[in-house]
């Protein structure tokens, strides 16, 4: 089992990370240790889970995980999934999954979903997935699960609020500037080891499409356009200078789509370069409600991936309770 690095440990800011030659992104490979398996997720150590579990007041929970089908049909290319119910004798049924992608709906993305060209995953792992053994692999986050305290940034509600012209399926960029904004309106603190959930609305905007123009969306070539976070290295200091585990948004990439080549990739930034745990297309909109409903935008977050041996992603398996 794969556990977190001593308690206590002091990250170095942002600005004082070495870049990885050529890329000029900013990296942590040496900070969790030559072998380290968990990137971000090291700062959900057991005093910091013992402490988010004062986040929980209520008792209520709430599911922030999509339907495996909801996106239909699915993005970027992968087929849907296909789900057939099997009677095994006469009183006894089964499933059967076909064309499961694990990251078609709410899911994290693992450590082996992206790299740095050729310099490498995190921690500057070579060999491709296939040839990498059980190095990287969703299974390493399952172990422990993902439990923190989780915080809401409600950024629709604060663009919609504030009266401006904003729509989520369109690419409107959110630096760390708007993100301080949002967390200052809702007098929230992002403290180390936070799971951040970024609300952009994605999730209430597919569902008003109908059919067709769902099917148009998906059919959009390279990526279809959506709200997210700017994949500028400002951005990246700031959730790493929170020192945050990880962020869950709503959107079907965190960052904002399409891109813009110049300003380089958020994905790239954030999971090879500092390890940090990455969720989308989580379900935030009940989550919000309630928490807009009383004035209170933090929780316990719990989330177990799919213990996959050597797994790229995983559903999301998320809960909220408040």
């Amino acid at each position: 089992m794969t556990r977190p690095v001593l308690e206590g440990l002091e990250l170095p800011p942002y600005a004082e990370l070495p870049l990885l030659p050529g890329l000029q992104i900013a990296h942590s490979w040496d900070v969790f240790g030559p072998d380290d398996e968990l990137g971000t997720l090291n700062l959900l150590d057991d005093a910091t889970v013992l402490a988010a579990l004062q986040a929980a007041v209520t008792g209520e929970r709430v599911g922030l995980t999509l339907t495996t089908s909801e996106i239909d049909p699915p993005l970027y290319g992968r087929e849907p999934l296909r789900h057939t119910l099997l009677p095994m004798d006469r009183n006894t049924w089964d499933d059967r999954l076909d064309a499961f992608y694990p990251q078609a709906s709410s899911q994290w993305d693992g450590l082996r979903h992206v790299r740095c060209r050729e310099l490498g995953f995190y921690g500057g792992v070579l060999d491709s997935p296939p040839e990498q053994g059980s190095r990287l692999g969703i299974d390493h986050w399952a172990d422990r699960g993902i439990v923190g305290r989780g915080v809401l940034l409600d950024i629709d509600r604060f663009l919609r609020e504030s009266g401006g012209d904003y729509d989520a399926m369109t690419d409107v960029s959110v630096g760390a500037d708007l993100l301080r904004s949002v967390a200052a309106s809702q007098h929230v603190e992002i403290r180390r080891g936070d799971v951040l959930c970024l609300r952009f609305g994605w999730v209430a905007g597919y569902r008003a499409l109908d059919p067709a123009e769902r099917r148009a969306y998906a059919a959009i070539p390279g990526s279809p356009p959506y709200a997210g976070l700017a994949a500028d290295s400002e951005l990246a200091a700031a959730l790493w200078d929170w020192q945050v585990a990880a962020i869950a948004c709503d959107n079907p990439a965190a960052e904002v789509s399409p891109g813009d080549p110049a300003v380089g990739s958020l994905h790239r930034r954030l999971q090879p370069g500092l390890g940090l745990a990455v969720g989308e297309l989580f379900d935030l909109e009940e989550l919000a409600s309630r928490c807009a409903a009383d004035r209170r935008w933090t929780f316990l977050f719990l989330a177990v991936p799919l213990n996959l041996a050597g797994g790229v992603g995983s559903p999301a398996n998320a809960v909220a309770v408040r």
